[in-house]
């Protein structure tokens, strides 16, 4: 596969626990692929909700494309997502019945077309962002140690 990340949303594997990843493709204009291209974007406060039966993305902000003129697009709109409709479905119950949210992972460039990795993730409290925190020093201090 010819997967190009752009960029990968670190706060949210600090902030949540990821249950389920699912990939989707989003509805864009012709000047928010150009900005998404040159990585003029913020993946950090967005998330997505189902309405309808459809998800869409909130709160991703891209930034307007400096050469487009009046046919720029709004920085912060609400972007649509394309999923199966038995993903959603999947997506939904679980939403539910655990209580989960659904975070954006990482944007990536597939062929051509903009994807966004979205999971299924519940928040973390603090005691287990500071257990996650001790346990990536730990790995840390014996990685160095096999390199001595």
């Amino acid at each position: 596969m010819d997967k190009k990340v752009i960029s990968t949303n670190r706060k949210a594997y600090h902030d949540y626990l990821i249950f389920d990843k699912y990939d989707a493709g989003i509805v864009l204009t012709g000047t928010e692929i150009k900005s998404v291209r040159k990585g003029m974007f913020n993946l950090k406060d967005s998330f997505a909700k189902i309405e309808d039966g459809e998800v869409f993305l909130y709160n991703m902000h891209i930034s307007p494309y400096e050469h487009g003129n009046r046919f720029n697009h709004e920085p912060e709109r609400v972007r649509k997502l394309l999923l199966k409709k038995q993903e959603i479905f999947k997506m939904l119950g679980k939403i539910k019945k655990e209580n989960y949210t659904i975070v954006p992972l990482e944007l990536y460039l597939l062929k051509g077309f903009a994807k966004i990795e979205i999971g299924l993730a519940k928040g973390k409290k603090i005691y287990d962002k500071r257990e996650s925190i001790a346990k990536k020093s730990q790995e840390r201090d014996i990685a160095r140690g096999k390199r001595r």
